[in-house]
This record gives C-alpha cells, structure tokens and sequence, in this order.
C-alpha cells in the first residue's frame, strides 16, 4: 500500500503527555509526515504553530475520555479548539445518554457539528464500540449520519478493548460513503493497521504510528 503514512493519525493521549512528549510527536510527524497527529487540547496551539506550513491535520479531543461532560462545557470546549487552531475534533459522544435511551446525543452532536463545520473543520465521534451490541451500533452510525458528523472513531483507548476489523465492517456496511471511519484503540502494528484499512477503516488512530512506519519501510521500500 502506498502512502499508509497518510491513513495514520499519530496520537499521544495517555494521561502524562509533557512537552517532551510533544516534540517528540512533532519530529515523528515531521519524519514521516502523518496525515494528523492527535494532541491533549492543552497542546493544540503550540502544535499548530510548529506544524502551520506543513500538510498535518491537528485533530484534538472533546469531552475526552467518558463523554460525561454537559453539552455546553463540550461546546466551550470545540470554542476554544477551534480558537487555538484545530483542524479536527473527536468527540466523544454521551454513551450515558444514549445507554439511557435519550435523543440527547443526536441533539448534542448535531449542535456541535454546526459550530465546527461553521468553521470549515471536521467533527470525528467517539462511540466507544467496546460498549455497544451489534443494534446499538447500528443506532450509533445512524445517529452520527443524521447529526452530521464526518467520522465515527470506535474508541478512545480506555474502554475494555479498542478497534476490532469485525466491527470496522460492519460500520462500513451502515455508513455512508462520505463518512470516514477512524479504527483506533489497541493497534500497535503494521499487520493490525493494514487490516483495519483493508475493512474499511479512513484513518488508523494509533500511538505508535513510527514503529508502524518503521516496519512498513522495512517491508515495502
């Protein structure tokens, strides 16, 4: 597969990311020229600078990681993202709304979708697919289609397991075309990523996006 470095959204979202770690994220993006990288919210300004001329996204979270969070307080959040330079967002959606059978978060995401897309930017939900049957996966990519969203990711990384290529098909089957599918949680190599791209997947969301080039190099230059 030519250009997989353009599928990966190179993320450092683990609970202690220092600016150590943000360099770090910045020269790999830099090395291999990811299609995005996915930052703490604290650091989207800084990234956005250091990355301004380049053709890296910066995608950065809302409501991250339970989607607990209040509407409005998700709201100031994508504010304050879009404010700072963030060319994406990845919400996580109100999994306890929806498991409590509410239209809340039809209602919610299609308010956020509107401000962001006010912007010109892209709305990813987080559904968390570790959580749901196979009904309310359905239910979930209907909901995100209906609200407006451009992606739906399966997982924020803290649920019991993460992206599974079973689960990639099938939200393939329901969406539509023109939204995207972000495979994230858990894919830790090459084998894995090139799976997740072969289901469907638009963009693989992964931590370790330079091992997974590194071997792909190997392997195919």
């Amino acid at each position: 597969m030519k250009n997989l470095q353009r599928y990966i959204e190179h993320s450092a979202l683990h609970p202690v990311v220092d600016e150590q770690a943000i360099r770090l994220l910045i020269s790999q993006a830099l090395k291999y020229q990811f299609r995005a990288v996915c930052i703490p919210p604290f650091w989207v300004k800084k990234v956005k600078r250091e990355l301004a001329e380049e053709d890296i996204q910066v995608v950065t979270v809302v409501g991250f990681p339970f989607g607990y969070n209040m509407s409005q307080t998700k709201l100031a959040e994508c504010n304050q993202a879009l404010k700072d330079g963030a060319d994406e967002l990845d919400v996580v959606w109100s999994l306890s709304a929806f498991k409590s059978g509410m239209n809340w978060p039809k209602i919610e995401l299609a308010q956020l979708a509107n401000r962001i897309h006010d912007d010109e930017k892209l709305l990813k939900v987080i559904v968390e697919t570790a959580y749901l049957n196979s009904e309310e996966l359905e239910q979930a990519c209907v909901i995100c289609r209906d609200a407006g969203a451009d992606y739906v990711k399966t997982s924020t990384g803290y649920a019991p397991k993460g992206a599974e290529v079973g689960t990639i098909l099938e939200m393939r089957r329901l969406l539509p075309s023109q939204i995207g599918i972000k495979a994230s949680g858990g894919i830790k190599t090459l084998e894995q990523a090139l799976e997740m791209i072969d289901a469907g997947a638009d963009r693989i969301g992964t931590s370790s996006g330079d091992q997974i080039m590194d071997d792909f190099l190997r392997n195919h230059c």
